[in-house]
């Protein structure tokens, strides 16, 4: 299946904003496969029994996304943003019940890892959540910038214009946020 065109993912999701619930009914099945795609890449690598699928990936997101408020959908980009950061959060809960039921390390886990859920992997994906969420005190356009590239799969320009900012803008704020998640990540070790 293509690609929906982003004019009439922008136009549902402005008619989803606006309180019209037949505008969602109908952009779910456009955007499902690209949020399968998403789902996938955090699920790459897992084995097929894994307890996480992507399906189920998919569906606690959609659930999470209409139980909250109605956000003003800026774009595609920022609804793909948002759907991501919702599916990594997600993975989150679920590394931090399997830390709860069963303590351990592990190996480091590097910010391009970060995007493949692992149970093996749960207390390093936990450890990074956190340090996104101090970043996300200090600095929230770079915690965003992270979230959307790293786990939204976005482009940096797409990036850009889910922020509003500049290619650059983004290119700096990613260098900047690698470096300070890499030193947090590490001092906690």
């Amino acid at each position: 299946m293509q690609t929906p065109p982003s004019d009439d993912v922008t136009r549902l999701l402005l008619d989803w904003s606006r309180g019209d619930r037949a505008a969602l009914d109908q952009l779910m099945p456009v955007v499902y496969d690209e949020l399968r795609k998403i789902a996938q890449s955090y699920l790459k690598g897992e084995r097929p029994a894994h307890t996480l699928q992507p399906t189920a990936l998919i569906h606690e997101a959609y659930v999470r996304l209409i139980a909250q408020n109605i956000p003003a959908w800026q774009s595609r980009a920022h609804f793909y943003g948002i759907a991501a950061q919702l599916m990594r959060q997600i993975l989150v809960d679920h590394a931090r019940g399997y830390n709860a039921a069963k303590r351990g390390g592990g190996q480091k886990l590097s910010l391009d890892d970060a995007t493949i859920f692992s149970e093996e992997r749960a207390s390093d994906l936990v450890a990074l959540d956190d340090a996104l969420a101090a970043l996300a005190a200090l600095d929230q356009r770079k915690c965003r910038v992270i979230e959307l590239r790293y786990f939204g799969g976005m482009s940096v320009e797409e990036t850009a214009e889910a922020l509003g900012v500049s290619v650059a803008t983004v290119g700096r704020e990613l260098r900047l946020a690698q470096a300070w998640l890499h030193r947090e990540v590490g001092s906690n070790s």
